[in-house]
C-alpha cells in the first residue's frame, strides 16, 4: 500500500493523505509538477485551516465536552450553542464572536439544545425536562420570557429551516410545538417499552413531508423509529446486532434519491449504512419491529482495543467525516479529524486535533464543529465530486489552475459564505511582475527558503523572502505567507539579534495573513516596539483577540510623545489626524446634538470642566464666553494615529472589559481626554470623517467612552484629576438626550412628509402650502 508523506504543501490541505483501504498496488497517489515544489491533490476532499469559536468547560465524563448541542440559526454564518448547564449563546462564526447570551437561574438546568424558529424569529429551549422557554433576540432575561410546563419529560426539540418546531418526548411521543402549547398539560402517550430509552434523534424533510427519526436501546438491541407528520404514522425497525455487547457510538441521517439513509459507527470501527425507501413506508405498525438491512461502508482502523468516544457524520453521498478514530499512518495516542471517501474507501484528508476528543461532531454549511480539549473549533472543508482518478490523486490538473486553500479569516469568507475571492492588489502586482531572477540563477524552493530562514543572516533572509514572493510560479500565496511569517517570528523570538521588520510588514501587506495563523506576530512587534508593524496588523487582521487589542492600547498610551513622533506610520491615517488637528475652528450651531457653548452653562463650576473664565472685566468675560475654546488634543499626532487604530479594531465588549481594567488610572484619564477631544471635533464638524482616510466613527468613539467608564468608573470617581472630565462627559450624555428629545418632537411631522405624494407635474414654478397637524 502506498502512502504520501504527511507535510503541509502549497495547494494541499493540512495532512492531506490518501490511504487506500482496498488492496491497490502500484498506484501513484499524487502527481508532482517537476518545475515546482507543489503537490496537486486534484479534486479531493480537503480540510482547511481551522479556528476557535469559543472555549469549553468540560464535564467529568468521557463524552461530556460541556456542550449539549449546536444548531444553525438564521443563516450559514450564525449558530446557537447550548452548554451542558445553564447558558445559550448566539455566535457569528466568521467573526468568532458571541452576539448574545441567555442564562437560566442558578439551580435550573437546560436539558436539551436550543433551536431557532425562523418562522417566528424565536428561540426554543427546554429546562428541567418539562419547562419550554421561548424568547427573541431582544429579550435579555430568560426568566421573563414565555414559559410553559408540559406533563411529560422532553427529550429534544427539533426545528428545520422554515419549518415548525417539533417536540420529541422521552417516551417516544411527538407533538408540533404550537399544538402542544395550546394545551401544555395534555396527556402524552408512551410509545416505548418500559426499559427502552432514546439514544439519538433528528428530523429531516423527505418528499415534502417532515420526519422525526430517533434510535433507542432495549436489552442490548437497537431500534430505529420513523415518525411521519401530517399524516402521523410510526414505523419501527430493528437494527442487526453487531458483536455481543457493542452498541452504536453515533448516528447520522440524510435524504437522497427518495431514500432515508442512516449511517452509524460501532466501537470496532465498522461504519454501516441502512437505506429506507420513503415510498415504501406504510401505516402505523404498532410494536412490531421490522428487520433493517445494512451494508458495511467502511472498516476503520481502531488500533488496540475499541473506540470509546468517536463520531461519523455524512457530508455528501460520497464522503464521511470521522473524529475520534486513529489515523492509519499516525502513532498511537493521537486524535484526528478525517474525511473518508465511501465510494472508493480512501482517506482523503486528515487533521490532528489537540486535546481530548469527546466524540461530538456537527456540520453546517461546509463547516465542521468539533469540541476538543478546552476549545470548540470550526474546520472549513470541501468535498468535490469524486471519481476514481481523483480519489487516488491521479486526475490531471493544469499547472495554471489555482487551488484556493484559505488560511485566515478574510479568505475563510470564500468558504463560509461562498463569495468569490477578490485578489488583493499585492497579489495582482506579484503575478504581473516579471521574475527578478535571471534564467541562469536557480531560485530556491519553498522548503529551501524556510530552512534558509533558520540560520541565514537578516539581509540574506530578507532578499530570499522578497525574491520568493515575487516569483510568478507560486500558485497560492496564502499558505506560503503563513509559513514564512511563522518561521520568521519563531526565529525572532528565539534570537534577540534577529529581526526583519520590512519583511514582516511586506507579508502583512499581502492581506493573506491573520492573527490565528501567526498569533505571536503582534506580540513580537510590541516586544520590539515596532509600532508601524502593530498598526499594519490592527488594520489588516480581522481576528485580533481583545487581550492583544488591550496590550496594544496599553503600549500606545504609555509611549512618550517624543518617541511616537519619530515613528514612520501609515500615511492615510496620519493625514486624517493632521487635518483634524489643523482644521481652524469656526462658529457652529448644534452638531450631533452637542454644541461646545452649551456645556459652559452645565460645567462652569467644575474645575477643569471647560467652563467660562470669570474675570473682573465684564467685557473681556463676555468676549471669552461668546467664543468656545478650541479643543486641545491630549496626545501627540502619531500617538493619536495609533490610538485611532485601536478604536477601529473589531471587538466584543464582553471579552474586552476585563482587559480594560488592567489600565492604570493615569492612562485611563489620558485616553478619555483624547476621546473627549475627538468628540468635540466631531461635534464641531458635520462630516469629520474623510473618504479614503482611516478614521473612527462617532459611534465607535462613544462606544469606547462607555466601555472605559464601565471598566473604571469607581476609580475615576475617586480620582480628583478626573472630576472635570467626568462632568464634561456627563454633559455629552445630556446633549445626546436633548437631541433625541428634539427629534422626537418632530417625528410626527417627518412621518407626514414621508407619506405625502409629490405632484408629478408642477411646471416651472409653483407655490405649495403644506399643513402639518
Amino acid at each position: 500500500m502506498c502512502l504520501v508523506r504527511n507535510d503541509f504543501t502549497e495547494g494541499v490541505a493540512e495532512s492531506s493523505l490518501v490511504v487506500p483501504v482496498l488492496p491497490l498496488t502500484n498506484v501513484r497517489l499524487f502527481s508532482r509538477d517537476p518545475t515546482s515544489s507543489t503537490f496537486f491533490s486534484s479534486s479531493m476532499a480537503a480540510l482547511y485551516e481551522g479556528y476557535t469559536l469559543c472555549g469549553l468547560v468540560p464535564g467529568q465524563t468521557l463524552t461530556n465536552s460541556g456542550i449539549q448541542g449546536i444548531e444553525a440559526e438564521r443563516d450559514s454564518d450564525h449558530v446557537v450553542v447550548t452548554d451542558s448547564t445553564r447558558s445559550v449563546t448566539l455566535y457569528k462564526v466568521s467573526d468568532q464572536k458571541p452576539l448574545s447570551s441567555w442564562t437560566v437561574k442558578q439551580g435550573q438546568t437546560l436539558t436539551c439544545p436550543a433551536v431557532y424558529n425562523s418562522q417566528t424569529k424565536e428561540y426554543v429551549v427546554v429546562s428541567d425536562n418539562k419547562v419550554i422557554r421561548i424568547w427573541k433576540d431582544e429579550d435579555i432575561l430568560l426568566d421573563k420570557a414565555f414559559k410553559a410546563t408540559v406533563s411529560s419529560d422532553v427529550w429534544r426539540v427539533h426545528c428545520l429551516p422554515g419549518g415548525e418546531p417539533v417536540v420529541l418526548f422521552q417516551r417516544g411521543a411527538v407533538r408540533l410545538l404550537d399544538s402542544l402549547l395550546s394545551a401544555p398539560q395534555q396527556p402524552i402517550e408512551e410509545v416505548l417499552a418500559q426499559e427502552e430509552s432514546i439514544r439519538w434523534s433528528t428530523n429531516i424533510v423527505a418528499d415534502s413531508q417532515q420526519f422525526v427519526i430517533f434510535t433507542t436501546e432495549l436489552k442490548g438491541d437497537s431500534f430505529l423509529y420513523l415518525h411521519r407528520l401530517n399524516p402521523n404514522t410510526l414505523q419501527r425497525y430493528r437494527l442487526e446486532r453487531e458483536e455481543p455487547g457493542l452498541s452504536p457510538l453515533s448516528f447520522s441521517a440524510s435524504y437522497r434519491d427518495k431514500h432515508i439513509c442512516l449511517l452509524y459507527l460501532y466501537p470496532n470501527g465498522h461504519v454501516y449504512q441502512s437505506v429506507i425507501s420513503v415510498r415504501g413506508l406504510g401505516g402505523d405498525e404498532g410494536a412490531q419491529a421490522l428487520p433493517l438491512p445494512r451494508s458495511l461502508l467502511l472498516g476503520l482502523p481502531v488500533g488496540e482495543g475499541l473506540l470509546e468516544a468517536a463520531s461519523a457524520q455524512v457530508l455528501d453521498e460520497a464522503h464521511v467525516a470521522v473524529v475520534g478514530v486513529p489515523h492509519p499512518s499516525a502513532g498511537a495516542g493521537k486524535d484526528f479529524l478525517c474525511i473518508w471517501n465511501t465510494n472508493f474507501q480512501t482517506l482523503q484528508a486528515g487533521k490532528e486535533m489537540a486535546g481530548k476528543i469527546y466524540g461530538q461532531l456537527w456540520t453546517f454549511s461546509n463547516k465542521l464543529f468539533i469540541p476538543h480539549g478546552k476549545t470548540l473549533s470550526v474546520i472549513p472543508y470541501e468535498c468535490p465530486k469524486s471519481s476514481l482518478a481523483s480519489a487516488l490523486g491521479k486526475l490531471k490538473q493544469a499547472k495554471t489552475e489555482e487551488f484556493k486553500a484559505p488560511t485566515c479569516v478574510p479568505s475563510w469568507n470564500n468558504i463560509l459564505h461562498g463569495d468569490k475571492a477578490q485578489p488583493s492588489r499585492t497579489v495582482e502586482t506579484r503575478k504581473t511582475r516579471t521574475n527578478r531572477k535571471t534564467q541562469s540563477a536557480p531560485s530556491l524552493t519553498v522548503d529551501q527558503v524556510l530552512e534558509f530562514i533558520r540560520t541565514a543572516p537578516v539581509e540574506e533572509v530578507q532578499r530570499e523572502v522578497e525574491g520568493l514572493l515575487s516569483r510568478a510560479d507560486i500558485q497560492d500565496l496564502q499558505p506560503l505567507v503563513g509559513q514564512l511569517a511563522s518561521m520568521l517570528v519563531s526565529r525572532s523570538l528565539a534570537d534577540p539579534a534577529f529581526y526583519t521588520p520590512s519583511t514582516l510588514a511586506q507579508l502583512v501587506h499581502t492581506q493573506s495573513l491573520c492573527h490565528s495563523v501567526c498569533p505571536d506576530l503582534v506580540l513580537l512587534a510590541l516586544e520590539r516596539r515596532d509600532f508601524f508593524l502593530c498598526q499594519l496588523c490592527l488594520q489588516f487582521f480581522p481576528d485580533i483577540p481583545e487581550a492583544v487589542t488591550c496590550a496594544c492600547l496599553k503600549a500606545f498610551i504609555s509611549m512618550p510623545d517624543t518617541e511616537a513622533e519619530k515613528l514612520s506610520l501609515e500615511p492615510d491615517s496620519v493625514s486624517f489626524m493632521e487635518t483634524l488637528i489643523a482644521r481652524e475652528h469656526a462658529p457652529v450651531g448644534l452638531q450631533n446634538g452637542f454644541s461646545p457653548t452649551s456645556t459652559d452653562q452645565d460645567c462652569s463650576d467644575a474645575p477643569g470642566g471647560g467652563g467660562r473664565v470669570v474675570t473682573k472685566a465684564g467685557e473681556e468675560d463676555k468676549e471669552k464666553s461668546s467664543t468656545p475654546p478650541e479643543p486641545i488634543c491630549s496626545v501627540g499626532l502619531h500617538k493619536a494615529v495609533l490610538l485611532n487604530e485601536v478604536l477601529l479594531t473589531a471587538y466584543s465588549d464582553t471579552f474586552l472589559l476585563p482587559h480594560l481594567k488592567d489600565l492604570s488610572s493615569q492612562h485611563v484619564v489620558l485616553f478619555l481626554q483624547y476621546l473627549q477631544f475627538l468628540y468635540l471635533k466631531y461635534s464641531q464638524d458635520a462630516s469629520p470623517q474623510m473618504h479614503g482616510l482611516r478614521s473612527p466613527s462617532l459611534t465607535q468613539i462613544m462606544d469606547w467612552v462607555c466601555m472605559v467608564l464601565d471598566a473604571h468608573f469607581t476609580v475615576l470617581v475617586m480620582t480628583p484629576e478626573a472630576k472635570g472630565l467626568l462632568v464634561n462627559l456627563h454633559s455629552f450624555v445630556k446633549s445626546q438626550v436633548r437631541l433625541v428629545s428634539e427629534l422626537g418632537k418632530i417625528e410626527g411631522s417627518l412621518q407626514e412628509l414621508n407619506k405625502m405624494k409629490a405632484k408629478k407635474d408642477v411646471g416651472q414654478y409653483s407655490i405649495e402650502i403644506i399643513e402639518l397637524f
